[in-house]
């Protein structure tokens, strides 16, 4: 099933001479279970596609849909609704709340749409042991290593019953081992059913994917080089996953 689709989406900022086309037609579909990196150079218009799919923002023109709903015939408080118990998000900076520890962190979103308290910090604990945090449960961000603030937020956006994580260059303020970490943790979310999109610069961790997706000047480009898997039916057989890796810088056209 397809947890993501968008459909021909572009996006416009401003008018006339001042007009800024961000996205230019793009489509992609991401099922239950995929890995999709996103990459490209700044102002491609990754971060702008991760915002419109997780509708943060309205496409000028085209149709997002997740899980088979179309956004553009939401209500504003649908969208919400959706958002709260469908799509995770994941940032670069984190984005903790400071005065809050890092279950209470977790379980927030559960308890704003109305799970009682309890129910609520039983699925963050089982969230974060999940990710080996159940120990640092209790501790506030500033307490916490910056790989340990990134677990949280990942378990953030897969508490309960989300089915889409949208990743912002997640990895982006850690150190190599902990980006490696992440992307394990995202890779196996997906393992488990989850759909996922991650923006990054990194080949490297880009390998974790099923496929990878080049934006260039707002559209979707084709892979410098052949074999690497793009945005239309993943390619498995194909792909690297962990350990693959000077594979996957070939493909990627990196090096290591």
């Amino acid at each position: 099933m397809s947890l993501l689709e968008l459909h021909d989406v572009s996006k416009c900022y401003g008018v006339g001479a001042t007009e800024i086309r961000a996205l230019n037609d793009v489509a992609l579909c991401v099922d239950e279970g995929d890995l999709v990196a996103v990459m490209g150079p700044s102002g491609s218009g990754k971060s702008t596609m991760l915002t419109i799919a997780g509708s943060l923002e309205e496409p000028t023109t085209g149709d997002v849909r997740i899980a088979g709903t179309s956004l553009p015939q939401l209500t504003r408080n649908e969208r919400a609704r959706l958002r709260r118990r469908t799509i995770g998000y994941v940032f670069q900076e984190f984005n903790l709340l400071p005065g809050l520890s890092a279950a209470e962190n977790v379980s927030l979103p559960l308890e704003l749409d109305g799970v009682p308290s309890r129910k609520a910090h039983l699925a963050a604990m089982s969230a974060l042991d999940e990710l080996g945090l159940a120990d640092r449960a209790d501790h506030y961000p500033d307490q916490l290593s910056g790989g340990e603030r990134q677990r949280v937020a990942i378990a953030r956006a897969v508490v309960g019953e989300r089915r889409l994580v949208l990743a912002d260059e997640p990895s982006g303020a850690l150190d190599s081992a902990n980006g490696e970490a992440v992307m394990s943790i995202l890779r196996g979310a997906c393992d488990r059913g989850v759909a996922a999109v991650v923006v990054t610069h990194d080949a490297h961790l880009a390998s974790w994917a099923d496929r990878v997706v080049f934006l260039r000047d707002g559209r979707i480009a084709d892979a410098p080089t052949a074999g690497v898997p793009t945005a239309g039916v993943p390619d498995r057989s194909s792909t690297p996953r962990a350990g693959d890796t000077a594979t996957a810088d070939e493909r990627l056209g990196g090096s290591r």
